[in-house]
Order: C-alpha cells, then structure tokens, then sequence
C-alpha cells in the first residue's frame, strides 16, 4: 500500500501517463530500481517515460507533492546514483532519437542511446563519440553525460565535458532550455533570472578568490567526477554556458537532460596494441611518465594481481604465470588515420622506453583480432574478481586518480593499504595515463565486523588520496552515495560551500536525487547495503551489472537476465530467512510471467556477461523444478510416441492451413485472438505467418558406390512445419535441403527411425530434462549408426537443434550446422551466383554463440547482391512456441525490424520457428538460408 502522499501523486500521474508504463507492485519495483551498484533503495513508483512532455509533467506533479525524484538510464552506475525509495524514472524506448550535422562535426544524441550504438551511427563518417566507458555496449548517453563517464582513451581531453556543444535540460520545476536555441535562451532568461544571475555571482567569486580558482583548475587537470563540475565557473563566462557544464557530471541532482550534441572526434582507421611486462610498478610507472609525451590513445596499467586474475583468458600472450610478484603490465594503443604514420608512431613509442627495465621486449600487434582480445581482456578485470569471490560477498570497484608524476608511489601505497586491512584478493588497473587507477576487491556487508573493516579501509584510502597526494576520489565513476561523504575532505570547506549554493540554485527544495553528491551523513556509504544472499549455482556469481540487458529480447516488455536475478535473489533471502508471508507469495506469483514464462532462454545473456552467466539455463532449471509427476509422466509419453505425436501436430497444421485458405486472414485473426481472451491465454495465439503440416519425409535411394555421402537428420520442426499460406517457394525445407545436397553430388543418408528422433531441445526448454536426455541419447545413437560412428559429416538443418546436438551427442560425431556445411562442403562443388537481390538474414540464438555470424554474412554475399544484417536485432523471441504463447515477448523483440528490412525482397535465417516470428513482424518471408544457397548455385563440372 502507498503512503498517502504517493497515492494521491499516483493518481494524477495516471492522467498522462500510460497505466502500462506506471509501476508500484514490489516485485517489478524490486527489478527496476536495482542498479550496479552495492546500494539497495526500493523506490515507491517507477514511471518509463518516452518523450520530454511526460518528464515536464512528472517533474511539476513531484514537486508540487514535494516528492523527491530519480533519473535512471541503463543502471550501469556503480556508486549509487541511480537507486531511489521514492520515484524512480526510467528511460523508455521514445529517447532514442539522433542527428549527426555539420559533415559529421556534431551528432545530437536523446539520452536513451547506447554509446556504442551512437558509435555505429557515426562510422560511415570516421567519427565517434568523445566518452569510451569500459560499459560502452551497455551504457545510454544519458547516464554517460550525467556521470561525466570517461574510459580508457579519451582522458580529460574528449570526455562530455570538453566535447559538449549543447544540450537540452528539463528544471525540477518542469522549465525546458535547449542552450543551442536562442529563443529557449531568452525565455528562461525571462522565466528563470535569479538562476542565471546566481551563476553570475558564483563565477564572479571564484575569480576573485585566486587560491580558490587555482585549487579548481588544478584539480581537473586530472580526471575528477568528486562533486560538481567547479571548472565551469573557471572555463566560462556566459552562465548558459555553466549552467550547462555544471550539468555535466551532477549525476541527476540538478535537472534532466533530455538531449545533448557531442562535438566528435576522429575514429582512427589504423591501430595498433602492445602489453608491456615490467618488473615491477615503479618501472611500469616511469614508462607511463615517458609515454605521456609519446603519440599514444591509451595506457593501462594492470598490476600483478590483476595479471594473475586473467593470465589463462584466451588471447592473453604466453608467460604471464612466470612473472615474478612484484611484476606489472601497461597495455598501450597508438592510432593514424595513416598506415605509415603508425608505423613510425610504434617506433617513436618503443625507442622512448627502450632504456626502462622490461620482462621481454616490447611488441605492437596491428592485428584487430589479437589487440581485440587484449582490451577484452582489460575490460573484464573488474568481473573477473567477481567471478571468483565468495557467495553472499560484493564487488567493489573504487575509481582514483592522482598526479601521474606520484602515481609509482601512490600504487605502491595503496597495496600497502590492502595488506593492512586484509584485502588480500584486491586488483589495481587503469587508465595510468591519466594518473587514473581502479582498485577492486571483494567485500562481506552481511557482518557488521566487516563492515567496520570497510569503513576502516576507506578512511584510509581518502586520506591517502585526497591529503597526501591531493588527488581525486572519484575519477570517473561519479561521486553517488558512495563517496559524497568525502566531497568535502577532498575539496575543501570553500569549494563544497560552492557545491551546496549550485545544488540550490537547480534544486532549492532538494528533490532531485537526494544523498547523491551532497550529502551530510557521514555514514551513507555504508548504509541502505544492498544483499547479495545464494539463489543458485548458476547466477550466484552475477554482480548485477547490467551489460546482458541491451541483448534481452524481453527487455522491453517484462524481465532482463539482471532483473531475473535480482528478483530471485530476493526470493531466496526472504524464504532463508523464513518471511513466508503475503509479500513471499506476492513475489512468486509475479515471478511466474516476468521472470519465467517470458525468457526466451536463449543465453544470448551469456554473451555479453563479464563473467559468463548463462540465465537461459537458469530459468529452465527453474521450469524443471515446477514440473509435478503427472506433467513429467506425460512428458514421458510424448517422448516415447514422437512419430504420433508429431504426425498429430502436422496434421493439425493442414487443418488450420486449409481454414486459413478457406476463410481469410481476418477471420482466422479475429478467431485467434477471441480464442485467446475467453481461453485466459492458455490457447495459443494464431498468426498469418502459422505453417502448413508436411507429410513425413521419406528415404532417397542411395548409390552405395558413390563415395560422397552425408547424414541427413531434419529436425522435427522441419518435418512437421511446411510454408505458410504466403510463401512463394512450397518446397518442404527436406526436400529443399535433399535437393542441394544431391546437386552437389552427394548421397543423403536418413537415420533409421528418423520420424520418432528429436534432439531434445522442445523438452529442455520447458524444463523436462530427463526426457531431453533420453531424446538426445536415442538421436546420438540413430546418427552414430547412420554415420559409422562419426566417419561421414551429418547435417542438421536448424541451428537450435545442432547447437543442444553438439552439447550433448557422442563426440565422435561431426555435426553441421547449414552456414557452416555449406561453407566447408559445397563451395568447391557447387558455383555461386549472386542473384540481384537485396536480402535480410537473421542469425539465430545459437548461429550467434558458435560465433556464425560473419560466417553467414559472407554465405548470404555469396548469394545475393545485396545483404542487409538489421542493427539491435537479436534474438526474435520466438523461443520455440513461444511467440504462440506469449506473442508479446516475439513482437517485442522484433520491434525494430521491420524499418530496417522493408525494402528486402527475402529474409533467410537457420530456425523454422524463428522464422514464423521473423516473417510476422518483418514484413517479408523469411526461410531457410539453404532455399537461396539452392536457387544461387549450380553444380561445378565434376571429374
């Protein structure tokens, strides 16, 4: 229930504000207000918004009701910054919007971008976005300029800060200004003259306070997020122009910013990557020193621990287990638009260090491929001591810098600090060129032991930083909750002065995320902990970053991989500690939808997790757990009567077809869908895209004397699940698939039985383990015999099947998937023509994890002129049947197809399934790749 004031705010938010994208229930309050950081705040209310207008409104209804407000974007933040017990924003799919102008110079960017994305957008041109957060892939622009997020190459020289151009703001009091707009200008100047006046009179005093404006210009000649951004007062006169650099960095406590123009900056076409071994810190410190004045992008330094953490990952060059323990590691880049120019570039950088002490010389590698796997490596040293730490422990990561001439002395102290309070697994890394250091470690909140420990450690660690090195306390992560009690030991009683009249200039009644950055309890970094109890062996080790949510097909309608966790954690705290109450029963009945029912199950999740947490599997061990022994028994039958029961299924498909023939798609849509509300759901939902049933696939004759011979194993979607009403090639996808085959010379060899074989996938996913396996061990047995124990290839016509085929099958077998059999088998049997065609192809779940995704892209140029990959298109959501179940999850998940491949004459993917969904909401027909192979090629003379 809501307090009184949150229900009447509730209230008059329903009136422009969509029901659907207003949340109270505590199960999805739990999931959206969790962010990276080790803070828990549940909020009272969670809004999504889409446009500015929704903002405007929410902001004057908060704070007419004097209730406090937080921005969130991705939730990438680590110091909590972007958690609220009060209401909670969100960005929704509407803050996507960009223009890039001026030949490429600017690009204007709506917060909800990710970086990265905004990055692809300005490829074609040689440009990109000035900020690189080591979270680029997950981060949205919103949050990399509120936090003033740098990264690993652009320094305090291409960070938000000094690449902004303008952007527009939204007041606490829901007043607009687009700083680029002169007419926005005057208004606010009308509307708001006290605020540009104070500016005035904040810039006037610092400039008067010669001590002051030094103390501010010195401190960001390093990377520096502790508080708000003083050098606007120094850098500008004009107070549009500080106002909107204060901006930059204030972590939401001064307003929302509802768009930003970036001036760009140069991507380099050529580079080139080297890690450097030195003996010790000291060494690798001076080398940093040198290298500063070099033509460098980037330098890291990894310490010994931090070596150790990573020296098995693939990529990672030979010896690292050999290093003695006091050794450290720079990994340097050098870029050019020129080859040449890099060239001489690496040979200025290498003879410039060539008198400090090294392991073994020092070699670049220009190499995409190979320094690709070196920075991906440095990307995960944070997970990586995530991945080993202990049940119920946290991962801290706290973010430094200090004048790159202390920096060796600074290292070395602050390993002496976690020797002193026994942080013995502790990493140190970061961007050394900026003087710029991470530090990670594990940490119990559990205890109050430990956290007095922590407490301990930190106090250290600032007066080490901020007293006697004079160096930043937060570099580039923001300041958040976890360092504002220190804002003003590390400036000063004069410059936090200057903070607290900024925050009341934009904030006078403190409502835009209090605690964060100005906050005068000493103990707010330790309080509101957030628990990270056991839930189960595959998750345990999730430290709830956020990097799988961006590749989620059920991101935008119910659950993510990090929510999915974050929820079930929370299950499994409150049922260890026995709250069996109403709220226990009220999470797991929620769960049921948002958590299980609508994940896909795809492990695209793991993809993109640091530490490789597959939450695909995990749901479907939650599945299997819920299935009661008469579900299970069933289960059984149908495994043991498959032929009958797949005839059955195409059967029904011939019927529902020839209605669909017979009455219009209309009709059958209208059917559908009453179908569906009078049934609750539990009938699936029809579509237009449904297939026609096939008849069973019969045997070909085989030529005994013919050498060249291929198992063939179809898989029961593919036997069962013909074209749709509107496909315009009606050959079953076996008979397609037989023909390529023996226009390529080849004999086809069916496994005996073939009509009851099935690879187990349809059983997994809905949780019936032990009849996968049994299904997967008959369909091992089937192939082994049919091959002769492994001596002829067999191919599998559906990437999803082949993938759990070579999870679980004999290992003799040599099983293929049809990009790659295609590629490997036919390409000198069969010659290629590209047809004039524009064609989308669709990689699959699975296609993606065995890494076939330029694999495909190259079969599908063989083929056709013009291939289109569409962009932020992942899974499809189908999962199987459930775009029939729960057709929601698949057209959320395509949402951004359809723009992308409506001028396409032909979609083609690996997935029967998949296709159905792919074909719905793409607007074309998609089908097999084999179909285009087979209408592309012809057979090479043989001799």
């Amino acid at each position: 229930m809501l307090p009184e004031r949150y229900r009447q705010f509730h209230k008059e938010l329903l009136e422009f504000i969509p029901a659907d994208n207003i949340y109270t229930d505590p199960l999805r309050t739990l999931a959206y207000g969790t962010d990276a950081s080790f803070y828990r705040l549940i909020p009272k209310i969670v809004v999504d918004t889409n446009v500015e207008d929704e903002v405007v409104g929410i902001l004057k209804l908060a704070s007419s009701h004097k209730l406090p407000v937080t921005f969130r974007a991705a939730g990438t933040s680590l110091s909590g910054q972007a958690v609220s017990d009060s209401v909670l924003i969100r960005l929704g799919d509407g803050w996507r919007k960009f223009k890039i102008f001026d030949e490429a110079s600017k690009v204007q960017l709506q917060p909800g971008i990710i970086g990265s994305h905004a990055n692809r957008l300005l490829a074609e041109f040689g440009k990109k976005i000035g900020p690189d957060p080591a979270s680029i892939d997950s981060a949205k622009i919103g949050g990399i300029v509120a936090n003033n997020a740098s990264g690993m190459c652009c320094g305090v020289a291409e960070n938000s800060y000094k690449t902004l151009h303008s952007m527009r703001v939204v007041m606490y009091d829901g007043t607009t200004l687009d700083t680029s707009d002169d007419k926005s200008r005057a208004e606010f100047a009308r509307r708001h003259p006290n605020v540009l006046e104070r500016l005035r009179l904040l810039r006037q005093k610092v400039m008067a306070d010669n001590s002051l404006a030094e103390l501010i210009t010195r401190k960001f000649k390093i990377k520096n997020t502790t508080g708000y951004s003083l050098n606007a007062l120094v850098d500008f006169e004009d107070p549009f122009d500080i106002l909107q650099h204060l901006m930059i960095g204030s972590e939401g406590t001064l307003g929302f910013i509802s768009e930003v123009t970036y001036r760009t900056v140069i991507e380099h076409r050529h580079k080139a990557s080297a890690l450097m071994l030195f003996p010790d810190i000291k060494s690798a410190c001076e080398a940093t020193i040198v290298l500063k004045q070099q033509p460098v992008a980037a330098v890291e330094l990894i310490d010994r621990a931090g070596l150790r953490s990573v020296q098995d990952k693939p990529g990672m060059p030979g010896g690292l287990t050999d290093l003695g323990e006091e050794a450290a590691a720079l990994l340097v880049e050098t870029r050019s638009n020129e080859k040449d120019t890099l060239n001489r570039q690496i040979a200025e950088i290498l003879a410039s260090i060539e008198h400090i002490p090294c392991v073994h010389p020092h070699v670049f590698t220009d190499v995409p491929e190979e320094f690709g796997k070196l920075w991906a490596v440095r990307k995960g040293l944070f997970p990586a001591v995530g991945a080993v730490r202990r049940i119920g422990t946290t991962v801290i990561i706290e973010d430094v810098a200090f004048p790159i001439e202390s920096l060796a002395q600074a290292t070395l102290e602050l390993q002496g600090l976690f020797k002193k309070h026994g942080y013995d697994e502790a990493i140190i890394f970061g961007h050394a060129l900026e003087g710029n250091l991470h530090f990670v470690f594990t940490q119990d909140f559990g205890d109050r032991a430990e956290v007095s420990r922590y407490q301990a450690f930190m106090d250290d660690v600032c007066a080490m930083v901020a007293g006697a090195y004079k160096g930043s306390l937060k570099a580039e992560h923001g300041t958040g909750r976890n360092m504002a009690p220190f804002v003003e030991m590390e400036w000063g009683r004069d410059a936090y002065m200057l903070m607290k009249e900024i925050k009341n200039i934009f904030d006078p009644h403190g409502l835009l995320n209090p605690g964060v950055i100005i906050n005068e309890d000493a103990e707010a970094h330790i309080k509101n902990l957030k628990p990270l109890p056991a839930a189960h062996s595959i998750v345990d080790k999730c430290i709830e970053c956020g990097f799988c949510e961006p590749i989620c097909p059920s991101r935008d309608v119910t659950f993510t991989p990090r929510q999915r966790i974050v929820s079930w954690r929370e299950v499994c705290r409150m049922e260890n500690e026995e709250e069996k109450n109403k709220l226990l029963k009220t999470l797991l009945k929620g769960y049921n939808y948002l958590g299980e029912d609508t994940c896909a199950a795809d492990g695209l999740c793991a993809t993109r997790c640091p530490v490789g947490i597959n939450t695909g599997s995990f749901i479907k061990h939650l599945r299997s757990t819920k299935v009661g022994p008469r579900a299970h028994k069933a289960a059984t039958w149908v495994g043991d009567h498959f032929g009958t029961v797949a005839k059955t299924v195409a059967t029904g498909l011939k019927g529902v077809s020839l209605a669909h023939r017979l009455f219009g798609t209309t009709f059958m849509d209208g059917a559908s869908r009453t179908l569906r509300v009078v049934s609750l759901k539990k009938i699936p939902m029809w579509n237009k895209e449904m297939p026609g049933g096939l008849s069973p696939v019969k045997p070909v004759p085989v030529n005994q004397a013919n050498p060249l011979k291929a198992v063939y194993f179809p898989s029961c979607v593919s036997r069962t699940m013909g074209p749709a009403k509107n496909d315009r090639d009606r050959d079953p996808l076996p008979a397609k698939t037989v023909s390529l085959l023996a226009k390529a010379g080849y004999e086809v060899i069916f496994p005996e039985g073939m009509e009851n074989l099935c690879c187990g996938q349809a059983f997994e996913s809905k949780g019936y383990m032990a009849q996968a396996d049994a299904k997967s061990k008959e369909l091992g047995d089937a192939l082994l015999k049919a091959s002769g124990n492994g001596e002829l290839p067999v191919l599998c016509d559906t990437s999803p099947c082949l993938y759990r085929m070579k999870e679980t099958l004999d290992k003799r077998l040599t099983l293929w998937e049809p990009i790659d059999f295609v590629l490997e088998h036919l390409t000198d049997k069969l010659e290629f023509t590209r047809l004039p065609r524009r064609v989308a192809i669709h990689s699959t779940c699975t296609a993606r994890k065995m890494g076939l995704d330029a694999k495909f892209k190259k079969l599908a140029e063989m083929c056709a002129e013009e291939v289109v990959v569409p962009e932020d298109v992942f899974c499809c959501g189908f999962a199987g049947d459930r775009g029939f179940s729960f057709p929601e999850l698949n057209a959320s998940a395509l949402k951004e197809l359809r723009p992308q491949v409506e001028r396409c004459d032909d979609g083609y993917s690996t997935s029967r399934t998949c296709e159905i969904g792919l074909s719905l909401h793409g607007g074309l027909s998609y089908r097999s790749i084999l179909y285009l192979v087979d209408e592309a090629t012809k057979p090479l003379p043989r001799g």
